[in-house]
C-alpha cells in the first residue's frame, strides 16, 4: 500500500509539472496546444539515451529541457504569425509524427541495450531503486517550478501575456513584439514538459512510443480545465483530484460493478466525460478558475 502511495505521489508531481507547462501556454497566454505530450516525449527520451552513453543524469535532464524548448521554437516560427487553429494542428501532427518515428526506429543492440520498438530498458539510474527519494526529489522540483512561474506570471512579462491572451492587438498598440511573448512561453511551456518527460522516464525506468500517445495530452487539458486555466495552484489541485478519482476507481469501482478490465476503463473515462460536461455547464472556468479570464471558446 506504502508503494502504491509513492507511486500516486510521484504521478501526481509528473502529471503536475507537465500541466503546468500546458498552462503557461494556454491559460495565461492563450495558445491551444493539442501535441503537448512532443515535449514530453523529447524530454523523456534525450534523458534515456544520453544516460546509456555515460552523461550524467542531471545533464542528461537538461539537455532534454533544452531540445523540448527547440522543439517549441520550430513549431512557434512556423505557426505563430498565423491563425490560432493552425497551431492547434501543428502541435498534435508534431507530436504524432516524432512517437510514429521512434516507434519505427531500432536501436544498436549491445550489452548495455535492450530495443523492441525504440523502447529503452534497464538504463543506468541512481534514483530507479530508490522510489521514495525520486517522491521526495520530484515534488521539491515541482514547488520550484511552480514558484518560479508564480514569480514569472506575476512579473510585466506575465502581464503581458495575459494581455496577449485577451486581446493581442492591444500589446501590439503599445509596442510590444507579441510574436516573441508567444514564442518564449511556448517554449518555456516545453521545457517544463520534457522536465516532466525526464521524470517518467526515471519513474518507469522504461520507455515506449505508446507512453506517450494523444491521450496523455488530452488528460492534461482535463486537469487545466477541471482547475481552472490560469490558475496554477488550480492546475495542481486539478492533479491532485484527476489521481485521487484515478486511484478511488481503481480499487472501488471492481467491487460495485461486475465489468471486465476493458469495459471498466471506458466506463471510468466516461465518467470523467460526464464530470466535464457538468463542470462546463456550471462552472465553465473551472474549480479555481476566475470567469472574466475564461479563454475557451475564444
Amino acid at each position: 500500500m506504502i508503494g502504491y502511495l509513492v507511486f500516486l505521489a510521484i504521478s501526481t508531481a509528473i502529471y503536475a509539472l507537465f500541466c503546468l507547462g500546458l498552462n503557461l501556454q494556454w491559460g495565461f497566454t492563450g495558445l491551444i496546444n493539442f501535441g503537448h505530450v512532443a515535449f514530453m516525449t523529447v524530454g523523456a527520451y534525450t534523458t534515456v539515451l544520453l544516460s546509456l552513453q555515460g552523461v550524467p543524469l542531471i545533464l542528461a535532464t537538461l539537455v532534454g529541457m533544452a531540445l523540448a524548448a527547440l522543439l517549441g521554437l520550430l513549431m512557434g516560427i512556423s505557426t505563430l504569425r498565423l491563425r490560432e487553429d493552425y497551431l492547434a494542428i501543428v502541435t498534435i501532427g508534431v507530436a504524432e509524427v516524432i512517437r510514429l518515428v521512434v516507434n519505427n526506429q531500432d536501436l544498436p543492440i549491445g550489452k548495455e541495450w535492450k530495443s523492441g520498438v525504440f523502447g529503452v530498458q534497464g538504463f543506468p539510474l541512481p534514483l530507479g531503486g530508490d522510489k521514495p527519494a525520486l517522491m521526495v526529489l520530484a515534488l521539491l522540483v515541482l514547488f520550484l517550478v511552480f514558484w518560479l512561474l508564480e514569480r514569472f506570471v506575476r512579473s510585466p512579462w506575465g502581464r503581458i501575456l495575459k494581455a496577449i491572451r485577451e486581446d493581442e492587438e492591444i500589446p501590439k498598440a503599445l509596442g510590444k513584439n507579441v510574436f516573441w511573448y508567444k514564442l518564449q512561453a511556448l517554449m518555456l511551456g516545453g521545457a517544463i514538459a520534457g522536465l516532466a518527460g525526464a521524470f517518467y522516464a526515471w519513474q518507469l525506468t522504461t520507455v515506449y512510443p505508446n507512453n506517450f500517445e494523444p491521450l496523455v495530452t488530452f488528460d492534461a487539458w482535463t486537469i487545466v480545465v477541471l482547475g481552472g486555466a490560469g490558475n496554477n495552484i488550480g492546475t495542481i489541485l486539478g492533479t491532485i483530484i484527476y489521481w485521487a478519482y484515478d486511484a478511488v476507481t481503481r480499487f472501488v469501482l471492481p467491487q460495485i460493478m461486475p465489468l471486465d478490465a476493458s469495459r471498466l476503463g471506458a466506463f471510468r473515462i466516461m465518467v470523467i466525460g460526464l464530470i466535464l460536461i457538468l463542470l462546463m455547464r456550471w462552472r465553465p472556468q473551472g474549480i479555481l478558475g476566475k470567469k472574466e479570464e475564461l479563454t475557451l471558446g475564444k
